[in-house]
């Protein structure tokens, strides 16, 4: 907890367009959260993002749900966290693997987890089971939330919601 008695909060996210970095910046600074790009080790290329074509990297990682991509950070000390907002774009109905990647990194026992996405179209349910699997010593796991479109209002709101 912070001296105002909020508890500290982080935003993680992964974006590959620059849609959920966005939504990520906004959702910081309505949650007074410190702020942690999941970078991959590897950089995803247009032609690794191109969901037409069966070969691609991303349509690849889809189809193997084994494949962990690398990230190249990590969080200096999530233990000083108590709620993480995970963000993500949606990938085939779900979080891109890189984000589990992430997820199995680290020990969310007695935090609250407020997962948050983008999408073009496709909606963030798909992604609580898979969640779950990933992200198993959540305290509390919250269902995906797709923020699209949510202004300054709605982001906090939503975090007071959720946040501890």
């Amino acid at each position: 907890m912070t001296d105002s008695g909020i508890g500290k909060r982080l935003v993680a996210y992964f974006s590959a367009s620059g849609a959920t970095g966005r939504a990520a910046r906004a959702l910081a600074q309505a949650a007074g959260a410190d702020l942690f790009e999941i970078v991959p080790e590897d950089p995803y290329t247009t032609a690794d993002l191109d969901w037409r074509n069966r070969r691609s990297r991303s349509s690849l990682e889809e189809r193997d749900p084994s494949v962990r991509p690398a990230v190249a950070s990590a969080v200096g000390d999530m233990d000083d966290y108590d709620t993480v907002f995970v963000g993500f774009p949606i990938w085939w109905g779900h979080e891109p693997a890189i984000v589990d990647t992430f997820l199995e990194q680290y020990d969310f026992s007695g935090k609250v987890v407020a997962p948050f996405a983008t999408s073009g179209g496709s909606g963030a349910s798909g992604s609580d089971r898979r969640l779950r699997a990933a992200c198993p010593t959540a305290g509390e796991l919250l269902p995906a939330k797709l923020v699209n479109g949510m202004g300054a209002d709605a982001l906090g709101t939503w975090v007071e919601s959720v946040a501890r």
